[in-house]
C-alpha cells in the first residue's frame, strides 16, 4: 500500500463461509475498524455482507500518517492485518472454531480516476441490494445510512457527497442503480 491513494480494499471468508452472523458481529467489526485503520486510512465507503465486505479508503498522505509509518518502522499493511486478526480471534472464539476465518489474501485494488471512484462508491452502497439480501436504503451495515444523516461519523461524507455534487443527486444516482439491478434481477428469473 501507498500513502495517499485510494483503494477498493475487499475480502470475503474462507470458503465463501459467513464472517458475520448477528448484529454484534457487524458492530464489533466497524469498532475495530476504528481503532486499527482510522489512524492511516480515511473510510469513504463500506458494505458488510454476511460472507464478504467492501472498503473504499484512502491511505493518508506521509506527512499524515504517525511516525511509525513515516519513518518505515512499521507497514501500512499492518492495521489491516491487525484489524482481521482481532475480528478472527474474537469471532473464533464466540462460536467455537479454530482456524482462518477470511481468505488469506485480500484484495486491494488501486482507484487511479474519479469516475472509477464514484462507480465504486456507488456499488458499494448498493451491494446489500446486488446480492438480494436487503434494499440499500434500509440495509443497516453499510456506509449509505450514515452518508445521508446528519450523525457524527468517521466517514469522509463531505467528500463523497461533493462527488456527486451534493446529497440529493447521491441519493437519486443510487437509486437509478438501484433500478437496474431490479430490473436486472427480474429478466434473470422469467422464463422464455
Amino acid at each position: 500500500m501507498e500513502p495517499g491513494t485510494f483503494y477498493h480494499y475487499f475480502n470475503r471468508g474462507n470458503n465463501r463461509e459467513n464472517i458475520f452472523k448477528e448484529d454484534a458481529n457487524y458492530k464489533h467489526f466497524l469498532k475495530l475498524m476504528k481503532k486499527y485503520l482510522l489512524s492511516v486510512t480515511d473510510v469513504y465507503s463500506y458494505c458488510l455482507l454476511p460472507n464478504h465486505f467492501h472498503l473504499i479508503i484512502r491511505t493518508k498522505e506521509l506527512d499524515q500518517l504517525p511516525e511509525a509509518y513515516q519513518n518505515g518502522k512499521r507497514k501500512l499493511w499492518q492495521p489491516f492485518s491487525n484489524l482481521f486478526n482481532a475480528y478472527a480471534k474474537a469471532f473464533n472464539k464466540k462460536y467455537g472454531r479454530s482456524g482462518s476465518l477470511f481468505q488469506k489474501v485480500p484484495k486491494q485494488i488501486i482507484i487511479e480516476n474519479q469516475t472509477y471512484l464514484r462507480n465504486l462508491i456507488v456499488y458499494v452502497n448498493t451491494n446489500s441490494a446486488h446480492h438480494g439480501i436487503a434494499d440499500y436504503y434500509e440495509y443497516p451495515y453499510s456506509s449509505y445510512p450514515v452518508l445521508i444523516s446528519d450523525e457524527r461519523t468517521s466517514l469522509k461524507r463531505e467528500e463523497v457527497l461533493e462527488m456527486f455534487s451534493d446529497q440529493e443527486n447521491f441519493e437519486s444516482v443510487l437509486e437509478k442503480k438501484e433500478q437496474q439491478i431490479e430490473l436486472s434481477q427480474q429478466l434473470l428469473l422469467e422464463d422464455d
